[in-house]
């Protein structure tokens, strides 16, 4: 995942582009992409904050979700579980 802007970065774009002066100007301005921001102002609008969305997958809706339960189980359990080390087809490493 990419770093989020700082906040007085954002503040400032915002700040640019509030008084009356374009959204392009601003990033030439502040050094950003054109694409930040648009994305920001449209960000403002919609929510009425400059602050940065979250990143990531909330917790508890990846793949695992459904055995979290038994998987911290067995670690608890078993703290130090290793992989098994893997055969190819002549029993060798």
């Amino acid at each position: 995942m990419g770093k989020t802007y700082s906040q007085d970065l954002r503040d400032r774009v915002q700040a640019h582009v509030a008084t009356g002066r374009s959204r392009r100007d601003a990033a030439r301005r502040f050094g950003v992409s054109a694409s930040f921001a648009v994305r920001l102002v449209a960000h403002v609008l919609r929510t009425g904050t400059t602050a940065p969305v979250a990143q990531g997958r909330p917790p508890g809706r990846g793949k695992l979700a459904p055995v979290m339960g038994f998987l911290i189980a067995r670690i608890e359990a078993q703290p130090d579980i290793t992989r098994p080390p893997k055969f190819d087809s002549c029993g060798s490493r």
